[in-house]
């Protein structure tokens, strides 16, 4: 259940949560939570992805994976409060855990793919999402779970006819019945996409959020992925938060600049500070996570720290 092409970190139950409330009363103190929204004293609370620092460190031929109590170290050396990893058996919290705890950083939010398009696997894929978020959740208090439905091919360059009315319907309701056991357990579910998604008149994403119910389903909202994935539009990034934009909880934060990723996030292709007024306007604050990677075509004028540095600076500016 990892991106392929992203490789993880690693890799409580409250069934009563509101139970006198109704779903719509449940979703809205799960998106709008103080907790979630880094409303405590102190800094803006910003999170970053650990996709990033895997293509930092690569760059540098370094392994991040191979000592996390010294890359930990450098996330929290850059001002972050706390991380996203991607998470895929209660054993990959029990190893990170002791190293978050360590170096200050909070796990607010995990990441995960997960097959959900077809019947048997799409239960064996919710059994171990529950599993992982039940020791997540009590072990470091995580709140939101983000899943990335598995596409039918990781190969961005091979022909994709994407999935068929069958299986799209089927993966919405099993992230629906995902949705409502993590609701149950007092959990958000947040889904993601990255351009797979949006190709075919973007079925698979508006199928995703228009079959599934909002207080079962949250939106994590990478902007950039909604951007690239249009053919570089931010008509149809604005256009998504006017249809969606209740129900974003979490938000990946990452820029380009004439199409090609920065390494720090600041100005760039996409209005940043349009995007937060508009969530703001909506009563939305987010759970902001940096996503700031680098490809090929990236400057490479700063390491990891110092650009995750910058961007956490921005985005408290840019946020609080």
């Amino acid at each position: 259940m990892t991106r392929p092409y992203e490789n993880t970190t690693s890799g409580m139950t409250r069934r009563s949560f509101l139970a006198a409330g109704s779903a719509t009363i449940v979703a809205s103190q799960l998106l709008h939570s103080p907790w979630v929204w880094g409303a405590e004293s102190g800094p803006l609370h910003v999170a970053t992805n650990f996709y990033p620092w895997l293509t930092f460190y690569r760059r540098e031929n370094r392994d991040f994976n191979a000592d996390l109590d010294a890359s930990l170290g450098e996330v929290a050396a850059a001002g972050l409060n706390g991380f996203e990893s991607g998470l895929n058996s209660p054993e990959d919290v029990d190893r990170l855990s002791p190293f978050l705890k360590k170096h200050g950083l909070e796990l607010r939010s995990f990441y995960v793919n997960a097959v959900m398009h077809e019947p048997e696997a799409a239960e064996k894929s919710i059994a171990q999402v529950l599993t992982v978020a039940e020791k997540a959740h009590n072990v470091m208090a995580t709140r939101i779970v983000v899943i990335n439905p598995s596409p039918l091919s990781w190969n961005r360059e091979a022909p994709n006819p994407g999935k068929n009315d069958a299986q799209l319907e089927t993966q919405a309701k099993a992230l629906d019945q995902l949705g409502a056991a993590l609701r149950e357990r007092g959990m958000q579910l947040a889904y993601h996409n990255h351009d797979m998604e949006l190709r075919n008149a973007a079925r698979e994403f508006h199928h995703m959020m228009l079959a599934t119910k909002p207080e079962n389903m949250g939106l994590c909202l990478d902007a950039h992925w909604i951007y690239r994935g249009s053919g570089n539009s931010q008509v149809a990034l604005f256009d998504v938060v006017k249809l969606y934009g209740s129900r974003v909880c979490e938000l990946h934060l990452r820029q380009s600049k004439d199409g090609i990723w920065t390494e720090a996030f600041g100005e760039g292709d996409i209005d940043y500070p349009r995007l937060a007024r508009e969530l703001a306007a909506l009563g939305v604050r987010p759970h902001l996570v940096l996503e700031q990677a680098v490809e090929q075509g990236s400057p490479n004028t700063m390491n990891a720290v110092e650009a995750h540095r910058r961007g956490v600076e921005y985005v408290r500016k840019l946020f609080s």
